[in-house]
């Protein structure tokens, strides 16, 4: 028996380790054939990096490491027979990258794997729900309004909403015949009036930590009374991604991201993503509106999606405890009226936040004293943090909603949702936090 050489760093050491080499007996193919099939033994992940990572466990032609970007319109068949079966669904596989491409399928793997990470469902059974990518995340909303909804009923939601959902529901949606109401939903007795009284109502939508207000509705507590009702119960969980909340937890129908903000990380792509629990309408009727509307990705937006979601777990570490510092600090800026994050006690929605999130996350707003002037004059002195709309990406964006996001939003309606003119919006990112307090520091003293 020979011995082999093995150098281990030990920070500032050298560790020389002898392990004996072990000769065998077994004749190399039996070798390859017990590596191959342990190879393919699938291992139950304990940590939401690794499901980030090898959450498809897909394998890919020529042993590919890495996704590859399937620049392909369309995917061939083998014989007539093979595409008829193939658009007939009786056999599995790729006709046409508008109805589905394996870079897709990929990233959509990952998704649902973070949203039922540790979950069960009923039955005791690991949770399984099926995702749809979309182009953008008002694609996939698009979706799952038009395959569930028709004239005459409604969608019941609550203040301060992205304003392009708001804008979907209100200038679109009402034109098909589908009427939004608007409550407080965090009044849960107003919540249960307001099904009651309206039979009518569909889809109760929440969007939570909202924007750009970060309040934060119990999803527990408004899906138990929808249920009640026979109504669906739908969250974009853009703000928290699954790292920080999962609402499937709780019993809702569906779940939404804009995969453009935290989970692709960097700003390189757009998209959305759409997942349900129940598996027969998403592979039907939700598959059927997603390829007539055409709101599909491309492959290589799913491809920079995928690479940005390895790293979800560690960018969010990052810009969560970057965020509960910069809150505290703004806090206590004299220039700064008020600090909108659910990190801090003086938030209303603190306990709700505390009940379903992992962390108050990496969002927060807060109101300038001098309104829409120091608003203004404060993001123009800005020398680091960037000015811009979006969320989500490695460095630290900031935004006037009253101006940008919302402008499309009657100033009426804005103000009564708590969108001020004086309202800054904040992204915080993964920089050295003392550049971002410095930044913050000398565009305030100056406005």
């Amino acid at each position: 028996m020979g011995f082999a050489l093995l150098v281990l760093p030990c920070r500032s050491k050298i560790k020389y380790v002898l392990f004996p080499q072990v000769q065998t007996n077994f004749p190399a193919l039996t070798l390859k054939s017990t590596i191959k099939s342990m190879s393919e033994e699938k291992l139950p992940f304990t940590g939401f990096s690794s499901v980030s990572i090898h959450g498809n466990q897909n394998k890919h032609p020529n042993s590919a490491h890495i996704t590859p970007i399937y620049a392909t319109s369309t995917f061939t068949f083998d014989t007539a027979q093979q595409g008829m079966e193939r658009f007939d669904g009786q056999q599995e596989g790729y006709i046409y990258s508008r109805w589905g491409n394996p870079t897709f399928t990929d990233a959509e793997k990952v998704i649902e794997a973070l949203e039922c990470f540790n979950l069960k469902d009923s039955n005791g059974a690991p949770l399984q729900v099926k995702a749809i990518l979309h182009a953008s995340g008002q694609a996939a909303m698009t979706t799952m309004f038009m395959a569930n909804l028709k004239p005459g009923d409604k969608i019941l939601s609550h203040y301060s909403l992205y304003g392009g959902t708001q804008e979907l529901m209100l200038k679109v949606l009402n034109q098909t015949g589908v009427e939004t109401i608007i409550v407080d939903l965090r009044d849960l007795e107003l919540t249960e009036r307001t099904l009651k009284e309206n039979p009518g109502i569909r889809i109760v939508h929440i969007e939570t930590p909202a924007n750009p207000t970060i309040q934060c509705v119990d999803i527990e507590e408004v899906t138990r009374i929808a249920k009640r009702y026979g109504t669906l119960v739908t969250v974009d969980n853009t703000f928290a991604t699954p790292y920080l909340q999962q609402p499937f937890k709780y019993g809702v129908d569906f779940v939404f991201h804009s995969t453009t903000k935290f989970l692709n990380g960097h700003g390189t792509a757009i998209g959305g993503v759409l997942l349900g629990r129940d598996i027969e309408f998403m592979n039907t009727r939700a598959t059927k509106w997603h390829r007539l509307l055409g709101g599909n990705s491309n492959p290589f937006d799913a491809f920079l999606l995928l690479q940005g979601m390895k790293t979800l777990e560690i960018r969010m570490d990052r810009h969560c405890s970057n965020a509960v510092e910069t809150a505290a600090f703004l806090e206590k800026h004299p220039h700064v009226e008020k600090v909108n994050y659910t990190g801090l006690s003086s938030h209303p929605d603190f306990k709700t936040a505390q009940k379903q999130m992992n962390h108050p996350g990496a969002m927060l707003s807060f109101e300038l004293k001098g309104g829409i002037e120091s608003g203004k004059n404060f993001i123009d002195k800005l020398k680091m943090c960037v000015r811009a709309v979006s969320l989500g990406t490695v460095d630290t964006l900031i935004s006037h909603p009253a101006s940008m996001t919302h402008y499309g939003v009657a100033k009426e309606h804005r103000e009564k949702y708590g969108i001020t003119d004086g309202l800054i919006r904040m992204s915080v990112g993964i920089e050295n936090l003392p550049d971002i307090l410095n930044d913050l520091d000398q565009a305030l003293s100056t406005t």
